[in-house]
């Protein structure tokens, strides 16, 4: 196990700079050090981590950062097919109606979808024969141009500096680092390497189905309006054990959403950390828990690592 102990002495010139003295960051430092050092080590090809998105890698406040592509997108579509207006969720993209979308995220962390199949649909059909490459360039130039709307900045700076700063420190101590996010897979790929330093191979996120034509360009794969699957919930572990094929050793989220990632996240003979980022910080980011209740208990029960936002990150962008 002599590499792993080179690897943990070369990455103390990594410090965790945006993160404060106390219990979340000692749990980081204790786990790497358990995991890369001593009777405990695991091998390097065995160090997976995971990490939701939305919220836990970077900011979902007011809205989720897809959630704003996407309406931008139905209003397009609204605008060119005036019928759309009074139908959901061209209806509550069209006219504003951020209480309806809001709802729906609501409905959808106490358990009940059948809004979110609305918005879902639309979601589909606002991107159905709309080729990969043409899907990716429009996320990619959305997400370097558009600026959230409160916190006066571009979105690709909503990410979160200590969260980075983990990432690169994970990396550094052997981890392959992947994103498994509700949100879609082939929106964040354009920037996952650039913002988070993880490989577009790594990120598992929702995706549609897709269809392939063969054609003069070699063969086009274009958006089918049928959902592949939701990358939320119990699929989170299902989609981590089909990318990367193991359990993990280190899982993050924040949400009712991320508590099976978390929960898989167990091993009896292996280290392992399960953080939450709690948002209790109104100053510098969002001060909320509604979608994370379920969350926080059970991290309460089996002891999981909240990371408060407002008493852990000594910066938040």
């Amino acid at each position: 196990m002599a590499p792993a102990t080179e690897t943990v002495s070369s990455s103390k010139k990594i410090a965790l700079a945006g993160w404060r003295e106390g219990a979340a960051k000692q749990a980081i430092l204790d786990f790497v050090a358990r995991t890369c050092e001593g009777s405990d080590a695991v091998p390097v090809e065995e160090r997976v981590a995971v990490f939701d998105n939305d919220g836990t890698l970077w900011c979902e406040k007011p809205m989720p950062i897809q959630l704003d592509f996407i309406l931008r997108r139905l209003v397009e579509m609204a605008e060119a097919e005036p019928e759309l207006r009074d139908r959901q969720p061209w209806k509550a993209a069209y006219e504003r109606d951020y209480a309806w979308l809001g709802a729906l995220m609501a409905e959808h962390y106490a358990g009940d979808d059948s809004n979110v199949k609305i918005l879902g649909a639309g979601i589909l059909a606002a991107y159905e024969g709309i080729s990969v490459e043409d899907f990716e360039a429009r996320s990619d130039e959305f997400l370097r141009t558009a600026q959230h709307p409160t916190l006066g900045r571009g979105y690709l700076e909503c990410a979160y500096a200590p969260m980075v700063e983990l990432l690169a420190y994970l990396e550094a101590n052997g981890f392959s680092n992947y994103i498994a996010s509700g949100g879609g897979r082939d929106f964040m790929r354009p920037i996952s390497q650039e913002v988070y330093g993880i490989p577009r191979e790594r990120v598992i996120g929702s995706a549609s189905t897709f269809a392939y034509t063969n054609d003069e360009r070699g063969g086009t794969i274009t958006h089918k309006a049928e959902a592949d699957y939701l990358d939320d919930g119990p699929q989170k572990p299902i989609r981590i054990w089909s990318r990367a094929g193991r359990r993990p050793l280190l899982a993050a989220g924040n949400s009712n959403g991320d508590v099976p990632m978390l929960q898989f996240t167990k091993h009896d003979d292996k280290p392992t950390l399960r953080l939450l980022v709690l948002h209790d910080d109104d100053k510098r980011e969002f001060d909320y828990t509604a979608g994370a209740e379920q969350a926080l208990e059970q991290a309460g029960q089996d002891g999981w690592t909240v990371v408060s936002v407002k008493n852990d990150w000594a910066t938040v962008f």
